[in-house]
């Protein structure tokens, strides 16, 4: 199956795309994901405005450089350190796992340029769809959609309400001025120099708390002052993150900037 034509670079993890056919994929299963070894070299994974409040409690949560800048959970200080998923690919109990990784390997995308209709798409590598024996149907045998496809087609149209509300959220935090290039720096004891990290970007503190009159009065209101505080409250689990990249040898030399 080839992948579907006209469409510009897919999202981090989806290798390939393809749209979920009831007249191709009528007898097809979809089995759960086994293992998250997808992420074990992911140390990011892009957030929406809506997990804010329970991502903060888990992971750091900063904002990408560059244009188009997106919120991010960071799993791991460094690049291919994700101190979440352990070893065999299983994520860490407890721990919140952001939407963008729950809606794979699905995703809703338009089939060409001209399109405006957004369509279910999933992508084969993953190999949780299949002409399998075992698993769940994705359409009954008279080409009506079963509970997976409902339930996944719901989640992904959440989540793009969900993108279209960060997207407007960063447009509206750009405007503030507030954003600027971070730098997160850990002093270990193990070695005189410290650790340096770079490469993403996070809000001023103090011309947060420096905002006056209508700007700060509308930043409550719209409930961006919340999630601010949220990101800066979340930026205290580096040291943890750190420790555990420590604890799992995932820590390069200081000389390396994150």
């Amino acid at each position: 199956m080839a992948s579907a034509p006209g469409i510009p670079g897919l999202p981090m993890l989806y290798q390939d795309m393809v749209p979920i056919s009831s007249q191709e994929h009528r007898n097809w299963r979809v089995r759960p994901l086994q293992s998250l070894a997808i992420l074990s070299n992911v140390h990011a994974l892009p957030l929406t405005v809506e997990e804010f409040p329970i991502a903060q409690r888990f992971f750091p949560i900063v904002f990408s450089s560059g244009a188009d800048s997106v919120p991010l959970a960071l799993m791991g200080l460094n690049e291919g350190a994700n101190v979440f998923v352990d070893s065999e690919g299983n994520w860490r109990e407890g721990v919140y796992l952001p939407a963008f990784m729950r809606r794979y390997p699905f995703l809703l995308a338009r089939l060409s340029e001209q399109s405006e209709e957004l369509s279910l798409c999933f992508d084969p590598t993953a190999g949780q769809l299949g002409d399998f024996e075992e698993g769940v149907r994705l359409f009954t045998d008279e080409g009506e959609p079963e509970r997976p496809i409902k339930e996944m087609l719901g989640f992904c149209e959440q989540f793009e309400f969900a993108a279209q509300r960060t997207t407007a959220f960063m447009k509206d935090l750009e405007e503030t001025g507030l954003l600027e290039e971070g730098e997160l720096t850990i002093q270990h004891p193990s070695n005189e120099q410290p650790y340096i990290y770079r490469g993403f970007r996070m809000v001023n503190e103090q011309k947060l708390r420096d905002l006056r009159g209508d700007q700060l009065r509308k930043m409550s209101q719209n409930g961006m002052l919340t999630l601010l505080y949220a990101h800066l409250f979340s930026l205290s689990l580096t040291s943890e993150i750190f420790a555990r990249q420590l604890d799992q040898g995932k820590v390069p030399l200081p000389t390396a900037n994150g």
